[in-house]
């Protein structure tokens, strides 16, 4: 769709409609009212690439559940657990801004984003109980997870997630849990603030629209545009870009010449999850579920049974099982799209990628071919009476790894996020993926510091902040914090109707 209002010459464009955008946009407009927006989107809605609710786990990453950031023993000899609390603290900023956007009205009906689900953390075997005990007693030892609960009693267990004890032997296991976790509906944020951002004076936005160049002249940038339905072309500039167009953003990056974008490659995976929406079945499980990454599998593989609200309807996801894939986007990405990404600039990392992650390789390609017995096998890791004829397979999108040159070793694949900002900070380009829409504000904080710090700086712009992100410039994680953290997720979870 494209709105009455399309902006011609806008101060920002935003290049895709994910949860990115969305919040840089929105955040943009509440920080500076004078700004005047552009956004456009491939596809004919909004967020129905990563951020589609059935493309990601939906999880509210907050570091609660998630082994696969507390991966080690430090010195010590106790799980090393700060990343945990970084995610944990970033996630906060999240929150802060998704209740101010319901507290504003940016954002109505919040059930159809946003819900209350207990996050988990599983294992089995005792190597991986005594794992999960010292993590459990590191995380407890901060602020941020003093609810936080654990239990090797099988009685608890049943009352927290029965399923986990449904037809269990008497090998050891262990649960964590904690109440204030959260299910996420990205896709349906997304589109809620990005239709309340076309809506306000100066703002616009255009579904079923492609950036096919990015080119700098001046002080401006131009971005052509095909408008897909009526196979026209026109261009439209902007002093200031964001492409934030998932696994489509290296192409454009390339486009744009920067000297920032050389060096950068992509290595895509593609997943599907095993979804079961069998009432009977359903109504015994309310909990996101982690468990430990096994082998080779990369971060966004690590198997997880979950609690699933969308659009309204409650199901059981269970995965991700991940996949060799050539195609950067789920729904618009070609099978060309990894070889056409090849420069003389990024040959040296892709292949190196190759020749170093062999283990990893071979497990997307096993993956993508294994059946659907060996898939129930993994599931029954989790949920033992797992019956095939209950759960269906379905595509779980794509993730584009970043791929760069890191201390002059080429060919580093990285798990986490990247943003590429230019040297004169007038475009900034989101790379990579988990745990990416979580702590979208928090990454999009980063990129209006770099980008808007003179905004920010103003009386003015530090107001406007501080009212969408109350600790954007406070440190949380500090002891002395405590309180006003308790104070602020209380708020937050309360606009949210979370609690």
């Amino acid at each position: 769709m494209k709105s009455p209002n399309h902006i011609t010459d806008p101060d920002v464009i935003l290049i895709g409609s994910g949860i990115m955008s969305a919040t840089l946009g929105t955040m943009l407009k509440e920080l500076n009212p004078e700004l005047r927006i552009q956004l456009y989107e491939m596809t004919e809605g909004f967020g129905k690439e990563a951020s589609n609710g059935w493309h990601n786990a939906g999880t509210g990453h907050a570091g609660i559940c998630e082994l696969s950031y507390t991966p080690d023993y430090g010195p010590d000899g106790q799980v090393e657990v700060s990343k945990a609390i970084e995610i944990f603290h970033q996630f906060e900023h999240s929150k802060q801004f998704w209740g101010h956007a319901a507290r504003t009205g940016m954002i109505d009906n919040l059930s159809d984003f946003i819900n209350p689900v207990p996050h988990l953390s599983f294992v089995y075997g005792q190597e991986q109980v005594d794992f999960l005990r010292s993590r459990f007693e590191q995380l407890k030892k901060h602020h941020f997870f003093e609810s936080m609960e654990y239990t090797e009693d099988r009685e608890t267990i049943r009352e927290w997630a029965p399923l986990l004890l449904q037809g269990r032997d008497n090998t050891p296991i262990a649960v964590t849990k904690m109440d204030r976790g959260t299910d996420i509906n990205y896709g349906a944020l997304s589109s809620k603030l990005i239709t309340w951002l076309g809506n306000q004076p100066g703002c616009g936005y255009a579904t079923s629209h492609r950036i096919t160049d990015i080119t700098k002249t001046g002080d401006k940038w131009t971005v052509k545009v095909k408008d897909l339905k009526t196979k026209e072309t026109f261009t439209n500039t902007a002093k200031f870009i964001f492409i934030g167009g998932g696994g489509g953003s290296l192409p454009l990056l390339q486009k744009s010449g920067i000297k920032e974008s050389k060096g950068f490659g992509g290595f895509p995976i593609g997943g599907q999850w095993l979804i079961c929406d069998k009432p009977e079945i359903v109504e015994k499980h309310m909990a996101k579920v982690y468990g430990m990454s096994p082998g080779a599998a990369p971060t966004m593989a690590v198997p997880h049974l979950d609690t699933r609200i969308i659009d309204g309807k409650k199901a059981i996801l269970f995965g991700p099982y991940a996949a060799w894939t050539t195609k950067f986007l789920h729904v618009e990405g070609k099978l060309t799209d990894l070889p056409g990404s090849i420069r003389a600039d990024n040959i040296a990392s892709l292949i190196k990628v190759g020749l170093h992650n062999i283990p990893l390789v071979r497990y997307l390609i096993q993956q993508g071919t294994q059946s659907m017995s060996t898939r129930m096998k993994e599931l029954k890791a989790f949920f033992p009476d797992a019956n095939e004829a209950d759960w269906k397979l379905i595509d779980a999108g794509i993730r584009v790894q970043a791929i760069k040159k890191e201390d002059g070793d080429a060919g580093i694949v990285h798990f986490g996020t990247e943003v590429i900002t230019s040297e004169d900070r007038s475009i900034s380009a989101l790379l990579g993926a988990s745990p990416g829409a979580s702590v979208s504000a928090n990454i999009i904080l980063e990129v209006i510091k770099r980008c808007f710090a003179e905004t920010l700086k103003t009386e003015e712009g530090h107001k406007n902040m501080k009212a969408m992100v109350p600790s954007y410039d406070e440190d949380l994680r500090t002891a002395e914090l405590a309180p006003k953290q308790r104070e602020l997720s209380e708020q937050a979870f309360k606009s949210l109707n979370c609690i």
